[in-house]
């Protein structure tokens, strides 16, 4: 119970600046892992050409803003439910959930749209490179923030015990 509620408390404390720091989270998730920012990691992961690259950039550059904006939509869910979960109604677990539902179809569509724009700037085969990488650090930094956040009604089981 300790550990559960101590996980609890830091997820609350972690998600409680996201409005401000959802970059700042991914990028330290993908530096303690791979030791690298994110933008090096995918320069290095692309392997472009010189003028590829400058074709990239452009693509990249609005993906990330995009995805940035998405994210800061992802962790004010994450901490609304960290304000609510002690007192979680129907109402407000509808709506985190189809927020949270709204949030992932919007990633997917942000996918898309990239892939298409980066076909054309570096062909297929990088566009889908690019996207193959993009969702594997996405699924990453989503595997992270599960692991922060107890399910619902967990710590009410814990309680019991």
């Amino acid at each position: 119970m300790k550990k559960l509620s101590l996980i609890f408390i830091m997820a609350i404390a972690t998600f409680s600046v996201s409005a401000q720091s959802s970059f700042k989270e991914d990028v330290e998730v993908l530096q303690s892992l791979y030791g690298k920012s994110k933008s090096d990691l995918v320069k290095q992961y692309m392997n472009l050409s010189d003028a590829q690259s400058v074709a990239f950039t452009k693509v990249y550059d609005n993906y990330e803003t995009q995805r940035k904006a998405l994210g800061q939509t992802k962790f004010q869910l994450i901490n609304d439910y960290a304000a609510n979960y002690a007192t979680l109604t129907d109402a407000k677990a509808d709506e985190l959930a189809k927020g949270t539902l709204k949030n992932h179809i919007a990633y997917e569509k942000l996918y898309e749209k990239t892939y298409n724009q980066a076909k054309k700037a570096i062909g297929p085969i990088n566009a889908a490179k690019f996207i193959q990488l993009e969702v594997y650090l996405q699924t990453i930094i989503r595997s992270e923030i599960l692991e922060a956040i107890p399910f619902i009604g967990e710590l009410d089981k814990t309680k019991v015990q």
